[in-house]
């Protein structure tokens, strides 16, 4: 009968793990999170980004400069990004550069954007965002629309707010971010 040594088997259990999820490790970033961050870094108006890739979903954070062009940034990761998600799921959060004046307009526009929302009444977005705006001399407001999501685009001054709104009912509340 042949007599095992542990040293030698824990040792080449060990290698072989090492290599098998190193090799999966370097898969997952050489071939698809490196190519999906360049993808996103390229996109116009995109100033810097990070990115978690997983088997269901992928979480893209992305910074932008003031004039992007928000439904663009998300439609161009969408189209150029497909080969690499596939079908996870994808959720983009912007990091905004807002002001306390901002946050504190959008606040209160956002009772009646919400309701718009919620009554699916998405032409009256444009107007609402642009009757809060009389008031405030610098604010200039962009929204836009695709099959999934309303993006507003808030500026005043230097501080910029981005807000993306799924155009899915849901329960509880859109980010106020």
């Amino acid at each position: 009968m042949m007599k095992l040594r542990l040293l030698p088997v824990v040792m080449s259990v060990v290698i072989s793990a090492g290599v098998l999820f190193g090799g999966w490790f370097a898969y997952t970033s050489l071939a698809m999170e490196n190519p999906l961050s360049d993808i996103i870094s390229k996109v116009p108006g995109v100033t810097s980004s990070t990115m978690k890739l997983d088997n269901n979903q992928v979480d893209i954070e992305v910074s932008l400069n003031q004039d992007a062009n928000l439904r663009n940034v998300v439609e161009s990761i969408h189209k150029e990004g497909a080969s690499i998600i596939g079908k996870r799921s994808v959720n983009i959060n912007v990091k905004s550069n807002p002001s306390e004046k901002l946050d504190q307009w959008w606040s209160k526009a956002l009772f009646e954007v919400a309701q718009a929302m919620e009554t699916k009444h998405y032409a009256d977005i444009p107007t609402t965002l642009q009757k809060y705006a009389e008031g405030v001399p610098n604010m200039k407001v962009d929204s836009e629309m695709d099959q999934t999501n309303v993006y507003i685009r808030l500026t005043d001054g230097d501080a910029t707010k981005f807000i993306m709104l799924p155009r899915t009912s849901q329960i509880g509340v859109w980010p106020n971010e």
